[in-house]
């Protein structure tokens, strides 16, 4: 197993404005490049006239260390008073080798950090490992080494001493708890999944083993409390691809609550309490009956009532009868009903109100079950309470309101949450996780460990066991003393979902280095939210939904000032290569067991192959190794193919014969070919005088000139607002087309602040080529313009502003796009430009509206308005 990011080709930049420790900036860069014979002018004086496969290797050799050495001297000079930016990748899983998905999000955060910092803002872009779970552990059965103190590795005693920490508070603020429940159970790897862990087959996502039912005691985090906060929060955010509805479709509709009930056998009453859903909070007092599931803790589990519910339980009707002798107390209320427990529910366990429910009414009566009215509707059509103590003559809304406060004072329940949304069940029966930091004492029950002695740490043993948790085979580890009254103890055996490290990581990025807290609220407060979090879609709801209730949760701890961690999301699509695969048995093919003379492919062994793109991965054949790729085609190339080949979210085919790979390449050369010509004009001892040009070639200047404001607009709105990377590609090779220019057009100062404007612009998504260009430009003989006149590297340089006259006075029309003649939005696009159909055609497919709209669509014909403003594409539906 690989993880160290150095053998992987992915190098750790520092963070603007932070010391070692505050976090990283991720470059990915090529390692045992041959060094080529060719020389390089940063390191000779000489210039290359051609841009060829050597002198890129040599460049990325070159400029690579010096980028890293630049970036860490700016940032222990950053000026504090800078405005933050903080761009976060979620955490890779170092369970094997990094793939092409992990250099794609690290390529779009690092282009993101560069860009924020060439704006002149102070840049966090940290980087970390989830190092624990059952793929880590499966992979190597051994403690990962990692000893870079800057980044943050899940695994390590510093990292979840504080994950510890955090649950401990949970713990005391009552959202920890321990129950009896029925869970997913992977019989091969001994250990409980989440239901997103179970396939449609009902099988392990992971073993791929049958799942089985198993009751057993767990660990929960009350996330329902939170629900309607975190449902009412996604209102204040930006889009985010669609997640914002997952997330609300995850947590549903908060119309009800959880009440808290005692029960009672035989009218004696016992330490029980059920937690039943009440879609009426205000009619609780009208209640005639609870509800649970066959599956329920109180029927299988080890409950003091299971016996009499057993008593009572008819399994052929699936059912209780009305004569049982279960009775319920809610605690806040005097409320003492006979209680009748069906079978089918929306949750696994509801309270039933027949004047709220005609549901609930028709079973109440079939069962001959005796309830309170508690609804009385008045003359002018509005409801209000009766029946229900002191909050008898409330209307029905005020009461809804005063009840679930009151509960919620009381501690028996009321926070709104939704009928489907279901706690977070963190317990794992693992060796490889954070050890819960409790112990059961019999005395005491469970008792959290003190702070002072935390982090609790895992014992040292083997792995090779199966059965129960692996550390319950730690002796001397599991028996201890309690925290409380000094007696025998048990430690917890069971360790934390790892989705518990991941759900605050973005606060310890912001203090890494702290010994004596989670992290410093100053510096959190400093740099939260996350200004752009970027990670695959895969995420969206259940990630992304812890991490934001801990941030809520923290937020109510006065630990942060924030309540919600991120501010932009970009979703990412995967990378996919292409299969095959036989057609009657699905078995994987390699590439080179197939035959591709025919117009099918056949399977060299005979048979039929199906052809198709899937996800990566070595099971199928179809996987990169980004080491490979990197030294294949270089660095910059495999940055700006995946910037270039599709929208951020949108997957990307791996095909580099016939997609864009071939047409960075050639960009690259067409860049280095214009730096080349302009130190050509300007080898003359004569300055350059730009009043010679002649009436068309100041027309021409000015074109130049539009043209390069244009970029600057489009360039930073996409790297600023949609993040469509491709486009602004698109936009720079648009530019680069408008500099092909004659030889007296060197001579301009349009020509040579736009070429710097270019270059400037290329540079957060290929810095290594655009480091080595800035040295030609800034060494270009009599320079015209002041900008190649200052020091430093390109990636220094301020990005480049829009002219104000241009700003004030542009020559530019709005233009209508129709698809299909309907109306899409509007595109800007320079007057001049305006009447030429190729043109505008051209710059409708580089804007956000053509990446989103018409990208994967067959254009059949394009119609540019002679009187309107206004194109209509005419597609294949």
């Amino acid at each position: 197993m690989q993880v160290c990011m150095r053998r992987l080709a992915l190098y750790p930049l520092r963070a603007a404005g932070a010391s070692r420790g505050k976090g990283t900036l991720l470059c990915v860069a090529a390692r045992h490049l041959s060094p080529g014979a060719r020389t390089l002018f940063s390191e000779t004086g000489v210039w290359e006239r051609d841009y060829r496969t050597e002198t890129r290797h040599k460049v990325e050799q070159w400029w690579h260390p010096r980028i890293m050495a630049q970036w860490q001297k700016d940032a222990q000079a950053e000026n504090s008073n800078r405005k933050k930016f903080y761009v976060l990748s979620m955490f890779p899983y170092p369970s094997g080798r990094l793939h092409m998905g992990h250099v794609r999000v690290y390529t779009i955060s690092d282009t993101i950090g560069h860009f924020q910092r060439m704006r002149g803002h102070q840049v966090l872009n940290p980087m970390g490992w989830d190092a624990f779970g059952l793929p880590a552990e499966n992979a190597t059965n051994l403690h990962l080494c990692i000893s870079e103190v800057s980044e943050v590795t899940t695994c390590l005693p510093d990292y979840y001493r504080w994950t510890q920490y955090l649950f401990i508070r949970l713990f005391e603020a009552g959202l920890a708890y321990q129950k009896e429940a029925v869970v997913n159970w992977d019989p091969v790897d001994q250990t409980v999944l989440a239901d997103e862990q179970v396939d449609e087959n009902g099988c392990s996502w992971r073993s791929g083993a049958l799942v089985e039912q198993k009751l057993l005691k767990q660990w929960f985090i009350k996330t329902t409390n939170y629900a309607k906060p975190l449902l009412d929060a996604l209102q204040d955010l930006p889009e985010w691809y669609g997640v914002k509805g997952m997330q609300a479709n995850w947590i549903g509709k908060c119309t009800g609550c959880y009440f808290d009930f005692r029960l009672k056998v035989n009218g004696e009453e016992t330490a029980e309490t059920l937690s039943a859903y009440c879609s009426s909070p205000e009619a609780v007092f009208g209640g005639a009956y609870l509800a649970i599931l066959p599956s329920h803790r109180l029927l299988n589990g080890s409950s003091a009532v299971r016996p009499a519910l057993q008593k009572h339980f008819q399994p052929g009707r699936g059912q209780f009868s009305s004569q049982q002798m279960i009775e319920s107390t809610e605690k806040l209320f005097i409320f003492r009903r006979k209680s009748t427990f069906l079978g089918v529910l929306p949750t696994s366990s509801m309270g039933c109100v027949p004047d709220c429910s005609e549901d609930d009414l028709s079973v109440a009566s079939a069962l001959n079950l005796r309830w309170t009215t508690v609804l009385q509707t008045d003359d002018d059509g509005t409801q209000t309470l009766i029946n229900s103590a002191e909050f008898s003559g409330l209307s029905r809304e005020q009461g809804f309101e005063a009840i679930t406060q009151k509960a919620v004072q009381q501690k028996v329940g009321g926070h709104l949450t939704s009928s489907k949304l279901r706690d977070w069940l963190i317990s794992r029966q693992r060796y490889w996780g954070t050890p819960i930091p409790v112990v059961h004492c019999g005395s005491c029950g469970p008792v959290a460990v003190p702070e002072e002695e935390l982090p609790v740490t895992l014992p040292k043993l083997s792995l090779t066991g199966k059965g129960a948790s692996p550390l319950e085979a730690a002796h001397d580890w599991v028996n201890c003393e309690c925290p409380r009254c000094k007696g025998p103890a048990r430690r917890e055996t069971d360790t934390m979902d790892t989705f518990v490290d991941s759900a605050w990581y973005y606060f310890r990025y912001t203090d890494p280095q702290n010994q004596h807290r989670p992290f410093e609220r100053r510096l959190a407060d400093h740099w939260l939210p996350v200004d752009v979090y970027i990670g695959g879609k895969e995420h969206a709801v259940m990630h992304l939904y812890y991490a934001r209730f801990l941030c809520h949760f923290c937020r109510d701890q006065g630990l942060v000032a924030h309540r919600e961690p991120f501010w932009k999301l970009l979703v990412q699509g995967l990378i996919k290569g292409q299969t095959f695969r036989l057609a009657e048995s699905g078995q994987y093919l390699k590439r080179e067991e197939i035959d591709f003379t025919g117009k099918e492919p056949v399977a060299l062994g005979g048979g039929r192959v199906e052809v198709t793109w899937e996800k990566m991965s070595k099971s199928k054949h179809n996987g990169l190794d980004p080491q490979e790729v990197v030294q294949q085609y270089g660095l910059d190339t495999v940055r700006l193919y995946i910037l270039s080949a599709a929208p951020p979210e949108q997957d990307i085919l791996w095909n580099v014969k016939t997609d864009t790979l071939p047409g960075v390449i050639r960009w690259q050369a067409r860049l280095w070919q214009l730096v080349t010509k302009l130190r050509g004009a300007r080898q003359f001892e004569d300055p350059p005088n730009p009043s010679l040009l002649k009436k068309k070639e100041l027309a021409e200047a000015k074109k130049i000139w539009q043209n390069k404001n244009y970029t600057i607009q489009e360039v930073t709105a996409h790297f600023t607002e949609d993040f469509l990377f491709n486009a602004a590609i698109s936009r720079l090779m648009g530019l680069t087309n408008t500099l092909n220019v004659s030889v007296v057009l060197l001579h301009s100062v349009e020509f040579e602040e736009a070429l710097a404007a270019l270059v400037k612009m290329a540079a957060p998504m290929a810095p290594h080529l655009a480091s080595e260009l800035w040295a030609g430009l800034c060494q270009v003989k009599n320079p015209l313009s002041p900008v190649l006149q200052r020091g430093g590297d390109v990636l220094q340089q301020a990005w480049p502003a829009v002219d104000p006259q241009y700003l004030e006075a542009p020559d530019f029309v709005e233009l209508a796009v129709l698809i299909n003649n309907k109306s899409c939005g509007t595109v800007t696009v320079p007057l001049q430009a305006s009447k030429d159909s190729g043109r505008v055609e051209q710059l409708v497919l580089e804007s956000s509206i053509g990446q989103k709209l018409l990208r994967q669509r067959s254009i059949k014909r394009v119609i540019l308005s002679p009187r309107t403003a206004l194109i209509n594409f005419l597609v294949d539906e």
